[in-house]
């Protein structure tokens, strides 16, 4: 990646998004595309090229009665574009909609109710190279637990390389059954995979356990 940062925009309110643009283009970045809806979005994915995807969670429009969800968005952009770094800006604050994020590949959130205009341009920046941004004030309480049990680098080396490869597939949303398939071993193995991984690091269950993941900087692989 060169020193311009390629961004793509997800937001449905046009005014925040104009402003958004502004900004963004403001700090030396490229805007590569900024769209309303998911469809136009994801269209635009291959030949914008962005770095970074700004993803808005509830997508509202005119004449329509539900609201889309950019948890979908983000499912797409990590099977099918998984060069692409996601960041939600949304005003959802529900932890497990955070968690949900992260399930789904997205690699930071921000709350767009209290961040800054400086805020959000340095979490583009970090999220393009490569850096995760886990709002842990945003979780559970126990993922504060987690979030420093995370910061120690001895972490992953708990695990052994299986263990590893497990809980990559729980960071990318898979069930069990689908991690058994990839990696040729039984259910059950995985199962017993799991119960060691619960064991060495601490969560609670499935979804802070694919959040520790993320922060962890485990290896997702691209689920078929």
């Amino acid at each position: 990646m060169g020193s311009e940062i390629r961004v793509a925009m997800l937001e449905d309110q046009l005014i925040f998004r104009e402003s958004l643009v502004t900004l963004l283009e403001g700090a030396g970045m490229k805007v590569v595309s900024r769209c309303a809806d998911s469809g136009s979005f994801l269209s635009q994915m291959r030949s914008a090229a962005p770095h970074v995807a700004l993803v808005d969670l509830r997508l509202e429009h005119v004449g329509r009665s539900e609201a889309e969800d950019g948890l979908a968005v983000l499912k797409y952009l990590h099977d099918f574009h998984p060069h692409i770094r996601s960041l939600v800006l949304s005003g959802m604050q529900e932890p497990a909609t955070v968690e949900s994020c992260f399930q789904a590949g997205a690699a930071g959130y921000l709350c767009k109710l209290n961040v800054s205009c400086d805020e959000l341009i340095q979490a583009v920046r970090r999220v393009a190279r490569g850096e995760r941004l886990l709002p842990v004030e945003m979780l559970n309480p126990h993922a504060l637990q987690l979030n420093e049990l995370s910061s120690t680098a001895p972490a992953l080396s708990r695990l052994t390389l299986r263990e590893r490869e497990v809980l990559g597939y729980v960071a990318a949303g898979a069930d069990n059954l689908k991690i058994a398939a990839h990696l040729g071993i039984t259910e059950r193995t995985v199962k017993a995979h799991l119960t060691s991984i619960y064991r060495k690091l601490g969560p609670e269950n499935r979804a802070q356990l694919a959040v520790l993941a993320c922060e962890l900087g485990v290896t997702r692989p691209v689920l078929a």
